[in-house]
């Protein structure tokens, strides 16, 4: 073993819909957990919930802060990106984050399974080294024709971000 100390590790935990009442669905309690549980097995972990607030609702990644809170991680360990609207914008957004906090290392994705391709492919098109943090298990009464809607949209939306991620390193990308 090592007599310098392991560096911390930035784990990003893209968001899922909050519930109109504030709370969170099934699909965010999952990918928080995922994200927990990967980083009880590092070091000195540094948890990102990024996500957006949605027709009034709290933010997702205020959601996901405090379900980590309440796995018993502690505030100083959490660095919320609470403005991102959809998945391209956490990127740019942690990315940003993270930075401007001098981070430089390889950066844990945590999602759900369907979602986590297009993650790890566009913070590695940020400049990351990127960390597969296993994906939660879906239920498995969950309907065909669901899982594969998530699926397509995906398909579809992979080479939409990229292209706009590309755009917007030429210059060529409408920004917000």
């Amino acid at each position: 073993m090592s007599g310098r100390a392991q560096a911390p590790l930035a784990i990003v935990i893209f968001g899922a819909a909050v519930r109109p009442d504030g709370t969170p669905t099934p699909t965010l309690r999952r990918r928080v957990a995922a994200a927990a549980a990967f980083g009880r097995a590092c070091a000195a972990p540094l948890f990102v919930p990024t996500g957006g607030s949605r027709d009034g609702r709290p933010a997702e990644a205020a959601v996901m802060a405090d379900l980590l809170r309440g796995d018993g991680i502690p505030d100083s360990a959490i660095v919320i990106e609470g403005a991102a609207r959809d998945t391209l914008e956490s990127v740019l957004a942690c990315s940003a984050l993270l930075r401007a906090r001098g981070y430089r290392g390889p950066v844990a994705v945590a999602s759900s399974a369907y979602h986590l391709p297009r993650c790890l492919v566009l913070m590695r098109l940020a400049g990351w080294r990127v960390v597969r943090v296993p994906p939660p298990q879906a239920p498995a009464a969950r309907r065909l024709a669901r899982r594969w809607f998530w699926r397509l949209r995906e398909g579809v939306a992979l080479p939409w971000d990229v292209l706009l991620l590309v755009l917007r390193r030429l210059g060529a990308a409408p920004r917000d």
